[in-house]
């Protein structure tokens, strides 16, 4: 975002898209030590070359336990938000260690323009389908709706795919299963964990979306207007890079209250950090209000689970 894009340029002709994030760093072969006779020939017993597999278990089990006592006290740290603010949920993946949380994470809230995120998906896999690139017509929709969040681009690319019908089967093979489609797209109904989902096949290489797609999602939710850089990007930390779909509105069933939502990822060089992350909220009572509060529960996440 505002402090990667600086570095767009140098990572994209590194990036290596695949099923362990957007970047992996660090493969090299190893090299050959001439000139050592095998340890048949010499007698000698071979040194050791690292922790046993006794050892590696131990080490796994500790870690296994150490986050989940981590997600417990956000757990703790959560409740305590809940006490105080309008509904919300969240969910986050750790590709690195594998740690799945979530906090409500099944609770339905309405999508509002984070299911920009998920059309955009679709309009990619139809493209696959028919064995092309996007058009540039398409595309033409497809950067002003990530990007902008443009609402008009949004409903023409919609309609483009089929509508609500086309986007509930394209939904099956992104394998979300609590998202339901509306005709009013931002009145799609979703939930934490399901994009999370969403944010892992956009990066996963054994995931629907090829190497061209998935670079496509990552250009476009990592160069979003100005205006929309809030929500995931908040919890970046120097040198790390970040993709996001923000989406907000006002609601008339709840009284003219604001949903904001977040869902985006942050990774960085190193692969240490490799995370997606969504949240979701309604009943607030401004949109800054909202925004405050899915930042805090973002910041809180990375804060407890140490990612």
């Amino acid at each position: 975002m505002r402090r990667s894009r600086n570095l767009i340029i140098a990572v994209a002709a590194a990036v290596i898209l695949g099923g362990g994030g957007l970047i992996a760093l660090g493969m090299q072969d190893d090299g050959e030590a001439g000139g050592i006779l095998p340890t048949a020939l010499t007698g000698r017993a071979a040194s050791p070359t690292g922790p046993s597999a006794d050892d590696k278990a131990k080490a796994a089990q500790r870690a296994k336990a150490e986050r989940a006592k981590r997600a417990q006290q956000l757990d703790a740290a959560l409740k305590q938000v809940a006490a105080q603010t309008p509904d919300f949920s969240v969910a986050v993946l750790d590709k690195r260690t594998g740690q799945a949380y979530a906090y409500q994470g099944t609770a339905k809230f309405d999508t509002a323009s984070i299911v920009k995120a998920q059309i955009l998906a679709c309009e990619l896999l139809k493209a696959q389908d028919a064995d092309r690139e996007p058009t540039a017509g398409e595309m033409a929709l497809a950067k002003p709706m990530i990007q902008l969040s443009d609402n008009n681009a949004t409903t023409e690319l919609f309609q483009h795919l089929g509508g609500k019908s086309a986007v509930s089967r394209c939904n099956k093979r992104l394998g979300l299963t609590q998202t339901v489609v509306n005709t009013a797209w931002g009145l799609t109904r979703t939930t934490a964990t399901d994009q999370v989902k969403l944010l892992n096949k956009l990066v996963d290489a054994r995931g629907p979306l090829d190497a061209d797609s998935r670079r496509t999602a990552f250009s476009l939710m990592n160069t979003v207007d100005d205006t929309q850089d809030w929500g995931v990007p908040a919890i970046v930390k120097a040198g790390e890079t970040a993709t996001v779909k923000n989406g907000w509105d006002t609601r008339s069933a709840d009284g003219g209250l604001w949903a904001v939502n977040t869902i985006g990822r942050v990774t960085s060089p190193d692969g240490k950090v490799n995370v997606s992350v969504a949240v979701l909220s309604h009943n607030n009572p401004t949109m800054d209000d909202g925004i405050a509060l899915v930042e805090k529960v973002a910041k809180l996440t990375r804060q407890y689970l140490k990612y």
